[in-house]
């Protein structure tokens, strides 16, 4: 059977560390006789500049078939004018929609090695293992009306917050599905002192917690969790919550692991590929990382730990996605390091470089 990988480098130091995730991807495909089809396509920015739309219908035709699609990063001053009609984050969120990628998942787990690079006193990162659980294709990225008007010679802009009761329920049930294979606890992120999604949010929340009774349930407001995060983080298990806040809180979680270049993510939605596993996007959540862009320096541990995620979850290769963790494991072990991840005078390696030792240690 050929399994098929689409891959979209993107913009930025997406197809930097791209390339590298597709390298481990054939070192994985030889290594376990797998019959991997992997081709390159256009999205983002640079889908806007060769054919006018970050999301080319070649593209998008290519993701609907595939098994696993591996993307980059989409995204650039480059393309950041606010009022421009095509951007190219609208090429992520189109394929999250027409994919059905309904949850997004960030594992944030400290490298025991590299406590130091984090901001945080050591302490507060033992035993650190969040699996951050956000809504991806609802909320007010996607709610509707959304644009901007003019009416008496005021302009007004508005964004619409929406969820829908199913929406809610799929992406918690999955959570706690998450929580009862892992430390039993689910900590579900709202703001329902305020908004009425969020009010909807707790509801239905507190509802799937019913039929998991194995499972705790800690209900934080988001402006408290964003403080707990840093002072608790060892508290956490499983943290599922809305599209906006899921973006803010992860980012935020970056600070735990030293480096932003070292997160990788999946997102998984209810429809199977040709294998029966879940269709998925998988991406590390840098971005386009424009500040460094060219300079071959980027950290490609978040791309390469995305590839363990798609071997996991797409494919259902555990003993691959558990080399390819070891593989970084050992990299980081034997004090191989990116810049981003380095002190001061410590000797760091480039993107290739790196890659090279990490495709060396893959067993």
């Amino acid at each position: 059977m050929n399994i098929k990988i689409a891959v979209l480098p993107g913009d930025g130091v997406g197809t930097e560390v791209t390339g590298g995730a597709v390298k481990i991807l054939e070192k994985v495909a030889h290594q376990y006789g797998l019959n991997l089809e992997m081709e390159s396509y256009l999205v983002g920015g640079a889908a806007i500049d060769e054919v006018g739309t970050a999301l080319p219908d070649d593209t998008l035709a290519a993701c609907m078939e595939a098994d696993a699609v591996l993307l980059g990063a989409v995204g650039g001053p480059k393309w950041d004018n606010p009022l421009a009609d095509v951007r190219p984050e609208q090429g992520l969120l189109g394929l999250r929609k027409e994919l059905g990628l309904f949850a997004n998942l960030r594992p944030v787990v400290p490298h025991p090695d590299l406590l130091d690079a984090s901001p945080l006193k050591r302490e507060l990162l033992q035993n650190v293992d969040i699996l951050v659980v956000r809504e991806l294709t609802g909320g007010i990225y996607f709610g509707q009306p959304q644009g901007r008007s003019t009416n008496d010679g005021i302009e007004k802009a508005i964004d619409t917050m929406s969820y829908t009761v199913p929406e809610v329920k799929r992406v918690a049930d999955l959570a706690f599905k998450l929580a009862s294979e892992r430390k039993g606890k689910v900590t579900s992120v709202d703001k329902a002192n305020v908004l009425e999604t969020s009010r909807l949010w707790r509801q239905v929340v507190d509802e799937v917690a019913e039929s998991y009774s194995g499972v705790e349930l800690e209900t934080l407001l988001v402006d408290a969790a964003t403080m707990h995060l840093l002072l608790r983080p060892a508290s956490f298990d499983v943290l599922v919550t809305t599209n906006m806040f899921g973006d803010i809180l992860t980012d935020e979680s970056s600070v735990l692991v030293g480096s932003m270049g070292n997160l990788p993510s999946a997102s998984l939605g209810e429809n199977l590929n040709q294998l029966g596993k879940q269709r998925g996007m998988y991406e590390p959540i840098h971005g386009s990382a424009p500040d460094i862009a060219g300079k071959g320096i980027a950290n490609p541990i978040g791309a390469i730990l995305s590839t363990a995620m798609l071997l996991r979850y797409s494919l259902g290769l555990e003993e691959a996605a558990q080399s390819v963790e070891r593989a970084v494991d050992l990299t980081i072990k034997a004090g191989y390091r990116t810049v981003d991840l380095a002190d001061q005078g410590e000797e760091t390696l480039d993107t290739k470089e790196i890659l090279a030792v990490i495709i060396g240690n893959l067993q």
